[in-house]
């Protein structure tokens, strides 16, 4: 177990013993680090996991403290269900005029990352100066792709940097990825709930799907294996760390078994990655492709949910599908992906990730004890350890109704019938925790708790 693990559950063990109490001062962080012996570092990945698990609160100007205990919630329900084939919808897309901090899964861009972004593109400006009459390479920059393999593999997915494929984002390689492997008609196999952009490629390319239930450690890969065995899906495409909209991780065991699947089948599996480097505390899971030894798991992912969505910049390891993939490739920017590539390997893109982790390992708990302190009880509200969103569950909530009074009001949220093409997750939404819990969120959370408690107040 990691030192900072260790820490943090020993703080939790003298909470739960009451030997610490709600509202007990604790050691700053360099006290902490001197009394126990360990590193800065370590010490804040201890408070962040306290932090992140509810237990610790830190205060403005003030240090930290123990948390006041928030009242109990429980998770989610994931009802099991039968997978049948299905026609997804043509127009899975919010309307487009609300763009508030709840709706749109994105995290805020802070000062420091900004400024070296700007640095960073000044440097690529003066390399890129006898390259304008070009266009750019199909596969990607050599020098970004170089960059994107050096850091995964210090991550411990270690890859070449010929497997990679630069391209416009996530959603982009997984349309490539679609394209690649598929023909109007055929079935792909997803999660259910699923990513409503996801669920609009599947319509706009004329594909039918076969959701999968999620479970508490993934999805139901018995059901998937059921129709990979008859025949009944000719592709997959999960999202596999810190899914949206559920939130869920695939269990190390979930993500092994999916690429034997893949393999066992030779039924081409995507995996949507892009919230991979997002969780809330230091440790980065390894993706489904890790397990991958026939290359029958099509890698994708971007820089739009750790760093900028405005970038559209992303990347795929297509495995033995490269060669007609690369084939469908127009090239990205050169300028972009240099800047990007310095941006990585001057270390900027590393600091800018710790930093991004340890603000969303502050936020969740405060929208989590907002929401339980504000939504009726019984709500049910998924508790993450990593990505942008929280998946709540309201008994007896009309979806469809809440979706009209908050498009009315002006405020931006994503309802459940979003992330299906059934009559599932009527009673759900799905919030952004990205951005800071400031009054801007504190409004729309109000107005959000506000609606929901008008639509299933008491008889």
């Amino acid at each position: 177990m990691a030192k900072y693990r260790e820490l943090a559950e020993k703080f939790i063990g003298d909470i739960r013993a009451g030997r610490l109490a709600a509202g007990d001062r604790l050691l700053s962080l360099r006290q902490f680090a001197r009394q126990q012996g360990v590193s800065l570092s370590t010490a804040v990945s201890c408070y962040a996991e306290l932090e992140s698990l509810g237990w610790l609160e830190a205060r403005p100007k003030a240090g930290f403290f123990v948390a006041s205990r928030r009242p109990a919630t429980q998770r989610p329900e994931w009802a099991p269900f039968e997978s049948r084939l299905a026609t997804p919808a043509v127009a899975y897309r919010h309307p487009a005029t609300l763009s508030g901090p709840l709706g749109t899964s994105r995290l805020s861009l802070e000062e420091a990352s900004r400024a070296a972004l700007e640095r960073s593109f000044r440097r690529a400006m003066r390399a890129t100066a006898e390259r304008l009459d070009r266009y750019p390479a199909p596969q990607g920059e050599e020098a970004l792709r170089e960059a994107l393999a050096g850091h995964f593999g210090q991550c411990g997915f270690a890859m070449d940097a010929d497997e990679l494929v630069i391209g416009h984002g996530c959603m982009d390689a997984v349309k490539t990825a679609l394209e690649v492997c598929t023909r109007p008609g055929d079935a792909v196999a997803i999660s259910s709930p699923c990513y409503n952009g996801l669920l609009e490629v599947l319509a706009q390319l004329s594909l039918r799907i076969v959701e999968i239930p999620s479970l508490e450690e993934g999805i139901d890969l018995a059901q998937l294996e059921h129709h990979l065995r008859l025949g009944t899906v000719q592709a997959g495409l999960f999202c596999t760390t810190h899914m949206n909209p559920q939130g869920i991780t695939m269990s190390v065991a979930q993500k092994r078994r999916l690429a034997q699947l893949a393999n066992r089948y030779r039924v081409p599996v995507i995996e949507d990655d892009v919230y991979l480097e997002l969780a809330h505390h230091p440790h980065v899971p390894l993706p489904a492709a890790y397990h991958d030894e026939g290359g029958f798991v099509i890698w994708c992912g971007s820089l739009s949910k750790t760093l900028s969505p405005s970038y559209r910049l992303g990347w795929c390891r297509p495995g033995r599908y490269f060669r007609p993939f690369v084939q469908r490739a127009l090239g990205v920017p050169t300028l972009m992906q240099l800047a990007l590539a310095d941006f990585i390997d001057s270390g900027a893109y590393a600091r800018h990730l710790r930093r991004s982790r340890d603000r969303l390992a502050r936020h969740k708990p405060l929208y989590l004890d907002y929401l339980v302190r504000h939504l009726p009880e019984g709500c049910r509200i998924s508790q993450p350890d990593g990505g942008l969103v929280l998946w709540i569950q309201v008994p007896g909530l009309d979806g469809d109704a809440l979706d009209r009074a908050a498009e009315r009001a002006g405020l931006d949220i994503r309802t459940g019938a979003l992330f299906t093409a059934s009559d599932r997750y009527r009673d759900c939404l799905r919030i952004n925790i990205g951005f800071p819990f400031e009054e801007p969120v504190r409004r729309e959370l109000q107005a959000l708790c506000g609606l929901i408690g008008k639509m299933i107040a008491p008889a």
